[in-house]
């Protein structure tokens, strides 16, 4: 079996395995062929997300990836390569803290019911695999898109009942956020825990309107002449 990863330039190895993971694969290449092949993982169990990559341009991870004859294996996109496949995800990630992604202020009081945790238990099954960001159409050509999983850990806090300012963090998402947000839906398929970002953006969306936000780019469209302030009165 024949597969050719993107490194420097495009490698072809042969491997006389059948039925085995990509990790697997990388693993027993860089043991047997070639130490010099770069990549990266940690629990093999699609738990920790470092092995993210591209097979035949689809986000993968490379523990769970069954490989098949011809694949053709590339870094992850819109992030740049450190080296082989390994990539650096510090601006991604950096979008956490942006974006105010976490518990902020905390009401003491409040105790999570089993029907609270279900609110977002999908949301904090991420695992910043960065997939979502390397399918994103948004961010492959504006770097400074809040994007997919910090907007659903975004939602994942807003929607915390024990969260006090939530409001803040639906301001901070209004510029290069929510609405600059295709809703093509690329991170949902590619997303390992089947996660929808696209809905929770959708959401984010509903929040924000209710809030008195407004899309600028609707604005915008009219000349840039009105919108809507925090209030949901006219602004011009």
């Amino acid at each position: 079996m024949k597969i050719k990863i993107q490194r420097e330039s495009i490698v072809e190895y042969e491997v006389d395995i059948q039925d085995s993971t990509l990790l697997n694969i990388l693993q027993m290449i860089k043991i047997t062929q070639d130490a010099t092949l770069t990549y990266s993982s940690g629990c093999k169990s699609s738990v920790c997300g470092s092995c993210s990559m591209r097979v035949n341009g689809r986000e993968i991870l490379a523990c769970v990836y069954k490989v098949q004859d011809g694949d053709f294996i590339q870094p992850l996109k819109n992030v740049p390569i450190i080296r082989d496949l390994v990539v650096d995800m510090d601006k991604a990630l950096s979008f956490n803290e942006k974006a105010k992604a976490w518990l902020h202020t905390l009401n003491p009081s409040i105790t999570l019911s089993k029907e609270n945790e279900k609110i977002n238990e999908i949301q904090s099954n991420c695992i910043l695999c960065g997939a979502c960001y390397s399918a994103c159409p948004v961010y492959a050509v504006n770097e400074e898109f809040i994007g997919p999983f910090s907007l659903t850990r975004v939602w994942r806090y807003v929607s915390d009942v024990r969260e006090q300012n939530a409001n803040e963090k639906i301001e901070v998402i209004q510029t290069s956020g929510i609405w600059d947000c295709t809703l093509c839906n690329e991170c949902t398929l590619v997303c390992p825990q089947d996660i929808s970002s696209k809905a929770d953006i959708e959401k984010l969306r509903s929040k924000s309107a209710i809030l008195g936000y407004s899309d600028p780019n609707f604005a915008a469209s009219f000349g840039g002449g009105f919108g809507t302030s925090i209030d949901g009165s006219p602004s011009f």
